[in-house]
């Protein structure tokens, strides 16, 4: 969970007062983002999220696009990230002096990732219990924080929080560095968008969908800005920058022989995050699978498990290289800038829907200021975002445009060579059925004729 691993947000802000506002205004742009994506979600009632929305509004190569990044980029670098903080948060306390060794924290986040990626292909029921187990845990290191944090402030402890010292910056602020910290703070709020994965399997998605935004955001800011708040309750920022494992050191000054409860929670947390992450990207990648916007192979399920294992082995390789090739930091700012540029590009659908559709049928229908005030902020931030870090936000740019000739060459050239097709489409599909025991799901239980791509369902 980001909040327990605020190092970024508050070395890019500057100084503790800035860090708290970036803090509460990136959860105030969530909520007008997740208030543009209540109306997409019951406008276009499809799952799949960003990658539904904006294939159906501009088209294939668009929406083949936000797929791409998604499944190079932004899955697979949000994994990496949880998973080297769980393993930083595991192996810290065995490090009291030092950083954790860097092959150490590769391999243990590296096992984790497998052995999840392990569970999920093995059962839907297990991967379903584990993140209703390690949930409890991302609750409890956040209460454990807030609570303990609280009791500080109610004893006087809050130097670093006085208005006189909250501004005082360590240096000077720009608006490029406000715009990189607000990308670090956005990663803590990225899943807001989540439910629109699920749009069809969600009781009720009129009702419900809004519901479970307007309730989850607000919650969400408030919590995330009193973990914040609580850290600087006993801690002053030049250890909150220096600390490895944030939450680690606060349980140490504070809970004294009970700090060991601290990086087991976050760990906790973070082994939960792995698996709901695990989980999405792999049915984003069986979603667009099945619009043949991927190979097919992707879009077939265990015969007897009846989970995607094709889509989840290869979000667990995308995952383990970016691994081995990235820093947290620039794993961050790579996956938040494209994630911000996803989110820019579909809430532009929703204003080009309404010029283009006008007619439709909106159940829900958020007033134009919010997506306009939503777009704003987006070219303010992701220009600055872009000025500042030209080569990391850069290199996402790219890697998602690497996406144009793949997608004229393997989706929208038909007529490919027989040789071609039966190399890479009936080869690869037919090892990999044997390989993985997949077939592609039926619609009815009563059917034994195998459907193609285009019909297989959720």
């Amino acid at each position: 969970s980001p909040p327990l691993f605020p190092f970024s947000s508050h070395k890019h802000a500057g100084s503790v007062g800035l860090s708290l506002i970036v803090w509460v205004c990136g959860g105030g742009i969530c909520a007008l983002g997740s208030m543009c994506y209540a109306e997409l979600g019951v406008t276009i009632p499809k799952s799949g999220g960003d990658y539904s929305y904006v294939t159906e509004i501009f088209g294939g190569l668009v929406g083949f696009l936000l797929l791409w990044s998604a499944v190079l980029i932004m899955y697979p670098t949000t994994l990496a990230v949880i998973a080297l903080t769980f393993s930083n948060y595991v192996l810290q306390p065995a490090f009291q002096d030092c950083l954790p060794p860097y092959v150490a924290t590769r391999l243990l986040a590296t096992i984790c990732i497998l052995f999840l990626t392990w569970v999920n292909c093995s059962s839907v029921r297990w991967a379903t219990r584990i993140q209703d187990v390690f949930t409890v845990g991302k609750l409890l290191a956040l209460v454990l924080i807030i609570v303990v944090g609280l009791i500080q402030i109610c004893r006087g402890h809050y130097d670093a929080l006085r208005p006189s010292v909250a501004f005082e910056f360590s240096q000077e602020p720009s608006v490029g560095q406000i715009a990189l910290a607000f990308l670090q703070a956005s990663f803590a709020y990225s899943g807001w968008n989540f439910l629109n994965y699920v749009t069809e399997e969600v009781v009720e998605p009129r009702k419900n969908l809004p519901r479970a935004i307007y309730i989850s955001i607000p919650l969400v800011t408030l919590v995330y800005t009193l973990t914040n708040i609580a850290y600087f309750s006993s801690m002053t920022p030049e250890e909150l920058l220096a600390s490895n494992a944030v939450a680690v050191t606060f349980g140490e000054k504070l809970l004294g022989m009970f700090s060991w409860v601290m990086p087991i929670s976050v760990a906790l947390s973070t082994f939960g995050g792995i698996n709901g992450y695990l989980f999405t990207s792999s049915r984003l990648c069986f979603s667009g699978a099945r619009e043949g916007h991927l190979p097919h192979l992707l879009a077939m399920i265990h015969l007897k498990n009846c989970t995607p294992i094709p889509a989840l082995l290869v979000c667990c390789l995308a995952t383990i290289v970016i691994l081995c090739i990235g820093e947290t930091h620039n794993l961050i700012n790579y996956v938040s800038f494209i994630n911000y540029l996803s989110y820019g590009v579909t809430i532009a659908g929703l204003l080009y829907l309404r010029k283009k559709r006008p007619n439709l049928v909106r159940p829900i229908k958020v007033s134009m200021l919010i997506p306009i005030t939503y777009l704003i902020f987006w070219a303010v931030l992701l220009g600055f975002s872009l000025y500042s870090e030209p080569v990391v936000c850069g290199l996402g740019m790219v890697i998602m445009l690497t996406g144009v000739p793949v997608y004229f060459v393997g989706v929208h050239w038909k007529d490919k060579p027989k040789c071609v097709y039966q190399l890479v489409g009936e080869s690869v599909t037919y090892i990999g059925q044997k390989v993985c025991y997949v077939v592609f799901p039926q619609q009815d239980l009563s059917e034994t004729e195998p459907l193609t791509a285009s019909k297989a369902t959720d």
